[in-house]
């Protein structure tokens, strides 16, 4: 049985496996690459096993992917919005009260990774109080 172990990230999928008889196998590929394959890990798996139904001899997959980290860091991707409990809309822009001078007036703005906040009216105990 194979296990196989991949890191999806913006540019190149790198994938490490290890066989039923422990030979090692490491393969590079372009995340995208539409011409040749729809998905990365999916064609990777595929290529180890030498199959077309890679759930067969197959162990476990581990998949890490710094995709959506990178579209953090880059401010790519969609829009996203967030929804919180009503009254909590500026949560995130308070942040945490653990500043170096507490009463400091002229605050640098945090950089938001949400576009839009929806409040929603819940209800917050057990019973239905």
């Amino acid at each position: 049985m194979f296990r196989i172990a991949i890191d999806r990230g913006g540019t190149f999928t790198d994938v490490f496996a290890i066989g039923p008889d422990k030979q090692i196998i490491t393969l590079k590929l372009m995340s995208s690459n539409p011409s040749h394959y729809k998905d990365a890990p999916f064609e990777a798996i595929k290529r180890i096993l030498k199959q077309e139904n890679p759930h067969e001899n197959l162990d476990s997959i581990r998949m890490g992917t710094t995709v959506a980290t990178n579209a953090l860091l880059e401010h790519k991707g969609e829009r996203v919005a967030i929804v919180l409990t009503k009254g909590f809309r500026d949560i995130f822009q308070i942040g945490y009260q653990n500043r170096e001078n507490i009463f400091e007036l002229d605050l640098a703005e945090s950089f938001l990774l949400y576009e839009q906040v929806v409040e929603v009216d819940e209800r917050i105990i057990m019973f239905n109080e």
